[in-house]
């Protein structure tokens, strides 16, 4: 019974970081990563599609982001997505693809990036704790119900601790090597 709890924290705390690494892809760090294009959405036949459904992304350099359609009809519609998206990148449409130049990015928008990293993996933090916080309440209930000893729930809170621990410091590694990676541009 207790170690359903933990199974379930455990795969609840590791989907956290995952999403965690997941959403810091999408910051633009100076370099081309097929991720930034990720929350794009593209007004294309008649509906609204995520762009890595109407084309295909590659990196031919590390600043340079090229972007085939597989109907050139929808190559206007992709330009218009990326130009209303908050990425203040310039689409170049050349009637068969887009490119997409990356720009190194100033050192006021380094700092603003690195502010928006660490305030995404404090989010992360704090849904790591109301994971445990909930495991805790489960183990309580637990007790209470007399399904476990007061000393195993103990024990168990501890082994909890711990384990939130570990999940904070990853989310915190991944937070400080993003950091790093934007300021080494």
């Amino acid at each position: 019974m207790v170690e359903e709890v933990f199974s379930k924290t455990q795969d609840k705390m590791q989907k956290s970081v995952q999403a965690l690494n997941r959403d810091l892809d999408t910051i633009r760090t100076g370099r081309a990563n097929p991720a930034l294009l990720d929350g794009i959405q593209v007004e294309a036949y008649g509906t609204s599609t995520p762009l890595v459904q109407l084309a295909s992304i590659s990196t031919p350099d590390a600043r340079t982001l090229l972007i085939q359609p597989w109907d050139r009809h929808t190559l206007g519609d992709i330009q218009k997505a990326i130009q209303k998206s908050d990425l203040g990148l310039n689409p170049m449409n050349d009637g068969i693809s887009i490119r997409l130049s990356i720009p190194d990015p100033t050192e006021e928008r380094r700092k603003e990036m690195v502010k928006l990293v660490r305030k995404r993996v404090e989010d992360v933090k704090v849904a790591i704790r109301n994971v445990r916080r909930d495991a805790v309440e489960e183990l309580r209930r637990m007790e209470k119900d007399k399904e476990i000893s007061q000393d195993e729930n103990r024990r168990s809170q501890d082994k909890l601790q711990k384990l939130t621990d570990s999940f904070i410091e990853k989310a915190s590694q991944v937070g400080q090597a993003k950091e790093k990676e934007i300021m080494e541009i």
